[in-house]
């Protein structure tokens, strides 16, 4: 138990010398000089340098061997895999990003799965993994765990993913199994909205917090619900899929699942933005993926100001469609804190913020605080390597005694 308690800090703060771990973990300056060794001979604590600017001898400082282990991360969207690799400090030593085919248009009839074979699923994300590796100067054999963020939910009873049809290739029950064939360590997967919510609680704007909801809108709508500290997945991995949720103000949507949509998509998704945008009769509403073009019709939203004209009525009018989805969650949830994050939102700023709090104090009862997202740099990607991260630790940790 000593010895995680002074690793654990020493992660937090950084390298330490014997009298400053000891006040921190409150063991006698022996105690800590046997500790430190027994650690530095198990090979997870190094000696990174000494104390300066205090009177007397210079004190010698250690911090955790970088080394000693490492864990990868990989975010899987339609159009491409991002996978990064981290040390046991959790400083990213390597990246990468492969492009894949944008996915061609599957009729309503036919399976998502059709579209693409899971083999190619998994040439991808091998080859993404292996770029990310190459880049950290490692082998995939340094590699002790992998989590990998998709949309959607691999639903625990069955092994195969949902929500997620616009994803071809990553339906096939088998895929986990070939995935954890071909790949170096333990895989784990977990939805790309309930990562970016682990970034946020670990690294950003809900450290401290044990229950908000992280409002997430990118590829496409969704929300983490973080309970007792603890994520909420749901029966089938489904919960925060609010997507598919109806609300006033859009169409009814039936089939959600086959649709790939919902009310709360249609009303304040990036499509919503650039419809929009042309009823409101802005010109050269941008070309490309929905979400780029929302997030720079919201930047120029912003940069217009205040006053009269289409842009204003255009961020009143996604301010509107994010709360009243927002307040749904707000009644059910009671949260202390609502997170707003993604793209699109993110570009949005403060401006966008204050008039999404502003619109939901008149459409729920309760008043939760509402800031944005914090980790603003590949939340997905950040969150799954924290949660690579945190198994390994717990595995090296623990075993290296």
């Amino acid at each position: 138990m000593n010895d995680r308690a002074a690793l654990d800090m020493l992660l937090e703060h950084g390298p330490l010398s014997r009298t400053r771990l000891g006040g921190l973990t409150g063991l006698s300056k022996p105690t800590s000089s046997q500790l430190l060794a027994r650690l530095e001979a198990a090979g997870l604590v190094v000696a990174t340098g000494t104390a300066e600017g205090r009177p007397g001898p210079n004190a010698q400082l250690y911090g955790v061997n970088p080394g000693a282990a490492h864990a990868a991360a990989l975010d899987v969207t339609p159009r491409r895999v991002r996978a990064a690799v981290a040390d046991l400090t959790g400083a990213v030593v390597g990246t990468y990003e492969l492009p894949t085919p944008a996915p061609a248009s599957v009729p309503a009839s036919v399976s998502a799965s059709d579209g693409a074979a899971p083999g190619d699923v998994v040439r991808q994300v091998a080859g993404a993994l292996d770029g990310a590796v190459a880049a950290a100067g490692l082998t995939r054999d340094r590699v002790r765990r992998v989590v990998i963020g998709t949309p959607g939910a691999f639903d625990p009873s069955t092994g195969r993913l949902r929500y997620a049809a616009h994803l071809p290739g990553w339906h096939s029950p088998a895929l986990p199994a070939e995935l954890a064939e071909a790949l170096p360590a333990p895989v784990a997967y977990d939805n790309d909205v309930n990562l970016a919510a682990v970034a946020e609680q670990r690294l950003g704007a809900a450290r401290g917090h044990d229950d908000f909801v992280l409002l997430w809108n990118e590829e496409g709508l969704g929300a983490a619900l973080v309970l007792g500290g603890r994520l909420h997945r749901g029966f089938t991995g489904g919960a925060g899929e609010v997507g598919f949720l109806p609300v006033p103000g859009a169409p009814l949507v039936r089939n959600v699942t086959r649709a790939n949509s919902g009310g709360f998509q249609e009303l304040a998704g990036a499509r919503a933005l650039t419809r929009l945008a042309r009823a409101y009769g802005i010109g050269d509403v941008p070309d490309g993926e929905p979400a780029g073009a929302a997030a720079e019709l919201v930047r120029r939203a912003v940069a217009a100001g205040p006053g009269p004209g289409p842009y204003a009525r255009l961020l009143d009018a996604f301010a509107t469609g994010l709360a009243t989805g927002l307040a749904a969650l707000v009644a059910v949830l009671d949260p202390a804190l609502v997170v707003l994050s993604g793209g699109v939102i993110a570009a949005g700023g403060e401006e966008l913020r204050g008039r999404v709090e502003g619109e939901l104090a008149e459409l729920a009862a309760s008043r939760p605080r509402l800031v944005l997202g914090a980790v603003r740099r590949d939340p997905v990607l950040r969150g799954g390597l924290e949660s690579a991260l945190a198994a390994t630790r717990d595995e090296v940790f623990d075993t290296s005694r």
